[in-house]
């Protein structure tokens, strides 16, 4: 149970601190324990510092998988766009999406690979969820048949190119560079066959 706690704790710190500035001393005091205890359940902050992150992706995407879950009776349109809006309140929110984002941006120069090794698998399944919806979607009629793999990687890239307010914007930022941009992603999801055709044809034509 201790080490649930250090865990919890440093997820606070480290979500707060980052890398450098978090305190194992301060970690320690907040669950009531002396500073060498924690090293009976991690080896060193480096190992303190992954198992959190570890956490704070599984956290992130179990509750990405219950905002689908809550609203899988909406229109698909309604819910991708809700989940932006959606992710920037779990960001003020929780610790786990704080320390989760931020380290997809900017990890500990020392740790860059460890802390990779977890950010692509996370990426990669949130890809394979959203291939899922879109074939869903397709399935039921609310999408043409697009390519739903190219249509969950242009969502990830389009919530990629937002985030960044999150972190050094403001709210103000994020929602209008959201709304700004929302429209031409769905109309182009919509077209996606129709301009690729339009190349295809284009390439035939005789110079």
């Amino acid at each position: 149970m201790t080490a649930h706690s250090i865990r919890d704790a440093a997820l606070f710190h480290f979500a707060r601190d980052g890398y450098e500035g978090a305190s194992l001393r301060a970690i320690a005091d907040e669950v009531g324990i002396k500073k060498p205890s924690i090293y009976a359940h991690f080896s060193n902050k480096d190992d303190l510092f992954l198992h959190t992150l570890a956490f704070a992706f599984q956290e992130v995407r179990r509750h990405t998988l219950e905002y689908f879950r809550d609203h899988a009776d909406i229109p698909l349109e309604q819910r991708l766009k809700g989940l932006l809006f959606w992710f920037e309140e779990e960001y003020h929110a929780h610790a786990s999406a704080r320390f989760m984002l931020r380290n997809c941006y900017y990890p500990p120069l020392n740790l860059y690979s460890e802390v990779m090794d977890l950010v692509y698998p996370f990426l990669d399944g949130m890809e394979r969820i959203l291939i899922r919806l879109f074939e869903r979607a397709i399935r039921h009629g609310e999408l043409p048949s697009v390519p739903a793999e190219q249509a969950a990687i242009a969502f990830m890239t389009f919530l990629d190119g937002i985030t960044v307010e999150i972190i050094y914007g403001s709210s103000r930022r994020y929602k209008r560079r959201l709304e700004a941009s929302w429209p031409v992603f769905w109309h182009g999801i919509h077209h996606m066959n129709e301009e690729a055709r339009a190349i295809v044809l284009e390439g035939d034509s005789p110079s």
